[in-house]
């Protein structure tokens, strides 16, 4: 018994100092003379209550250095799906998030946790080679579209890390006026289909160099003109006038995943944000991000009890804890940013595309070839019954909406939407 009081004594103490900022004292009174590591006994101190039920807690944004991780790289087109995954990483573990371009711009930290847009034009490979296994985020490409352009829209269109890092606090708090989504929706969104589909193939193929608009392999050479699209014109790197269209070309791949990634840019994982947020399906894909984390370096140590997943799940997605995702925006409703029957019927042809690809002999045997092809058929299905809506009628378009960028411009020349 008297050991019992003294070893509870001793937590409260721990749970005073570490509250209060003494790791070091914590350190020098017990080095090591409790059963249970450190950041364990915190841990459990400052989120876990026992019996399934947690409280969330912020993270630790100032992640020790002297601690080794095991570190995930949670990789997506860029659409808030993201964020959406590693916040429930930071409330699972207590342990911050960072995205590549603070890695970048701010310089190297020992987050475990890395956010990438890489290799699309909005991302940079700016974490060195600090990331252990990737886990990839897949979102339906039309709810992708919009979100990634209300992202831009949060931060002024931003040019640089300064001008965006400025605009942080606008993050997630509405949505932009459809007018403003028009104009950028006509400029961009026929391209970024296939960047879409080109991130994935980069990720599910380990970073292999393709071609986004031919689906080719391709060389070094074009493959880092292709990442530059505000540098080259679209018909400056096209593929026949770069590599040629019937020239054999060996694979490639990016030196990244080659040597700057412990278990290679092939993902571990898939997660869906759809389902992420959905009552029914949230808790298990929760728990898909919970099980990436069992047992790695470092992680284990921080993990909150498995019986506490689906509390943090509950927290983060129900009670609206923690930082803002797309879910808290105000406004418009996703939905009510609309396509024309030209920009989904491209949508379906690139979702048709990746289903075959990844349904192939050489896929089949994987697990996550398979969640992936599961989740484009969800998502192929909901754009192609809203493309008999609007050929059918079913839809009213605005008049801005009945037209995709080529044919406005073939009848039209230059336009600009209007709401």
């Amino acid at each position: 018994k008297r050991h019992r009081r003294l070893f509870f004594l001793s937590l409260v103490i721990l749970a005073f100092l570490a509250y209060n900022g003494g790791l070091d004292e914590i350190q020098d009174i017990f080095p090591n003379k409790i059963g249970r590591r450190l950041d364990e006994v915190i841990r459990d101190l400052s989120l876990y209550l026992g019996n399934g039920r947690c409280k969330w807690q912020p993270p630790i944004y100032d992640v020790p250095d002297n601690i080794t991780f095991t570190k995930t790289l949670i990789a997506g087109y860029p659409s808030g799906d993201k964020r959406l995954t590693f916040v429930q990483m930071e409330a699972l573990t207590g342990l911050s998030a960072r995205d590549e371009w603070d890695f970048a711009f701010l310089g190297m930290t020992n987050q475990p946790f890395i956010k990438a847009n890489y290799p699309h034009h909005e991302g940079i490979w700016g974490w060195e080679d600090e990331a252990d296994q990737v886990i990839m985020v897949v979102r339906n490409i039309r709810r992708s579209m919009v979100e990634y352009h209300d992202i831009l829209w949060d931060i002024g269109y931003a040019k640089t890390f300064e001008e965006a890092y400025e605009r942080l606090d606008q993050l997630y708090a509405e949505r932009p006026p459809r007018s403003d989504f028009y104009v950028w929706r006509d400029e961009r969104v026929m391209d970024e289909i296939h960047w879409y589909g080109w991130f994935i193939d980069y990720y599910m193929e380990g970073g292999l160099m393709r071609d986004m608009f031919t689906h080719k392999i391709t060389t070094p050479e074009h493959w880092y003109m292709l990442m530059q699209p505000t540098r080259y014109t679209k018909e400056e790197m096209a593929y026949d006038k770069i590599v040629g269209n019937d020239t054999y070309v060996s694979p490639s791949y990016d030196p990244h995943c080659e040597n700057d990634v412990t278990a290679g840019c092939e993902p571990i994982q898939i997660i869906s944000a759809e389902r992420l947020v959905e009552t029914d399906t949230g808790p298990a894909e929760g728990r898909k991000i919970a099980e990436v984390l069992v047992n790695r370096t470092g992680i284990k140590n921080w993990l909150i009890e498995e019986d506490a997943w689906e509390c943090i799940w509950t927290e983060l997605i129900v009670n609206k804890k923690g930082l803002k995702t797309f879910i808290d925006r105000d406004g418009f409703t996703e939905r009510e940013y609309n396509f024309s029957e030209e920009m989904l019927s491209e949508m379906i042809d690139e979702l048709n595309r990746l289903v075959v690809k990844y349904s192939g002999a050489k896929w089949t045997s994987r697990p996550t070839a398979n969640r992936l092809v599961a989740l484009l058929n969800e998502h192929l299905a909901l754009i192609e019954d809203e493309y008999e809506e609007v050929a059918g009628g079913r839809r009213l378009l605005a008049e801005d909406d009945f037209l995709g960028p080529k044919t406005r411009k073939a009848l039209y020349g230059g336009f600009i939407a209007k709401e």
